[in-house]
């Protein structure tokens, strides 16, 4: 609240407001609303899409209500006939996820630290970061054979270039300072690494891996709808071709959860392993 004193020179005082004198209860306030919106959005269109479909506003039997999806996804799940398509397209998106986070980030943390290594790579994987990673399935398919080979490798040949842009350049972006302080101080490579170039690296290393961890789920769903006999992708595709709209979309929440949770999980662990960063979306500091 800012209030004038009526005088020749106009003098401006700033009251505290709420967030200055109760923070931690403007604090609650503030994630209690948030909470609610993020709760109340998803909500209120399924209501509407209930709604639609009840109204007969829409063909149900193309769009069936949310009603319908969900007591055939809970039929499914309580047979036993969903999960193994659910663990199918996990344990890709896993393994793919492991292993292109894995190298992304060791390649990506060698060019950002070595120039001669940068200059040699860069212009190779620039030219292969372009290529729709779908493209690239029908060459794992003759590497791999059918099975898990190709999924695997597609989902981490996807994820390798998100991490590997995102740590190469946070390594790069490492103030220089950060580094003089290292070698004034006598620092050995390992503890240059350990104690400049991770901590100020790590925070968007993370950001990289979060972003990729939503792709991964996207690439598995198109790659199971082209080469594959189990997971969710292929349920989604096969259900339609039967015109089974219900399982369709069963398939397409799952998806859409799995990807929400994956998405979660990483951020989680990203928070836990960078507690000085900033918190994401908007959150203020507890």
């Amino acid at each position: 609240m800012t209030t004038v004193l009526p005088d020749r020179e106009a003098v401006l005082v700033r009251r505290p407001g709420v967030r200055e004198l109760q923070p931690v209860r403007a604090h609650r306030r503030r994630r209690a609303l948030e909470l609610s919106l993020a709760v109340a959005v998803p909500l209120l269109l399924v209501l509407l899409w209930q709604l639609a479909a009840s109204s007969a506003w829409i063909d149900d039997r193309v769009y069936p209500a949310p009603s319908t999806i969900l007591a055939d996804g809970w039929d499914r799940a309580a047979a036993g006939d969903l999960w193994p398509d659910v663990w199918a397209t996990l344990r890709r998106v896993l393994a793919g996820y492991g292993v292109g986070t894995a190298t992304g980030y060791v390649l990506g943390l060698l060019m950002g630290s070595l120039p001669l290594v940068r200059a040699a790579l860069e212009p190779l994987l620039d030219a292969l970061y372009v290529v729709p990673k779908l493209a690239l399935l029908p060459v794992f398919l003759n590497m791999f054979g059918l099975g898990e080979g190709p999924q695997v490798a597609l989902v981490a040949a996807t994820v390798f270039f998100f991490v590997w842009i995102s740590t190469m350049s946070a390594v790069i972006a490492v103030p220089a300072g950060h580094r003089d302080a290292g070698r004034v101080f006598g620092a050995s490579p390992w503890q240059m690494f350990r104690h400049v170039l991770l901590p100020a690296s790590l925070p968007a290393v993370l950001v990289g891996a979060r972003i990729a961890a939503g792709v991964a789920v996207l690439v598995i769903v198109a790659s199971e709808q082209i080469a594959a006999s189990d997971g969710l992708g292929h349920l989604i595709f096969d259900s339609r071709a039967l015109f089974q709209n219900d399982v369709m979309f069963v398939g397409i929440v799952c998806v859409a959860v799995l990807g929400v949770l994956f998405s979660e999980l990483v951020r989680i662990a990203g928070r836990l392993l960078t507690p000085w960063a900033p918190r994401d979306r908007g959150r203020g500091q507890s």
